[in-house]
């Protein structure tokens, strides 16, 4: 008699996940419908690559792939970056201009790096805790400033002022 229960309840209840399976899967393609599909990974990854300093890379699979200018890679433990940060982090301002005319979400790190010094120091002001944020890799608002060189010169400056030493923190 345990058993005959045991069957039918285990039965009853495969029964309503297939049903609930299909709803689920029916309901996300609705919600789907319409949009692009999914980036495939290894095309987000090199996009994230070349946007460390290879501009007619960078150009080519944008006019190929639009969808992938605010694509972000996760390196692994929530280290995630997008080609904009790549171009920031290494100091390659063509690489950050030509995204950023393109629509690429700017964020305080890559501002930093191209010494859009007003722009920082109104963020900071509004966001004083942003000053120890870490971006990609851990890099900081230091590491930003010194590979943007001249046109970061006064960002350097001011950052170093409000007691910013570290250029990388630890990620975890």
């Amino acid at each position: 008699m345990m058993l005959r229960r045991t069957f039918l309840q285990q039965g009853v209840l495969a029964t309503a996940g297939l049903t609930a399976g299909s709803w689920v899967r029916g309901a996300r393609a609705q919600q789907d419908e319409g949009r692009p599909p999914v980036l495939p990974p290894e095309l987000v990854r090199e996009f994230v690559n070349v946007g460390h300093g290879q501009l007619l890379p960078i150009m080519q699979m944008l006019a190929e792939h639009p969808t992938l200018l605010n694509a972000a890679w996760d390196w692994g433990g929530g280290d995630f970056e997008m080609a904009i940060e790549g171009a920031g982090h290494i100091g390659s301002v063509e690489v950050a201009e030509y995204l950023l005319a393109r629509g690429a979400r700017a964020n305080i790190f890559v501002l930093t790096m191209l010494g859009r010094t007003n722009a920082v120091k109104a963020m900071l002001k509004a966001n004083p805790h942003w000053l120890h944020a870490q971006g990609a890799h851990g890099l900081t608002l230091l590491h930003h400033a010194k590979v943007g060189g001249d046109p970061a010169r006064e960002l350097l400056e001011h950052l170093t002022s409000l007691g910013l030493k570290e250029t990388r923190l630890p990620l975890y």
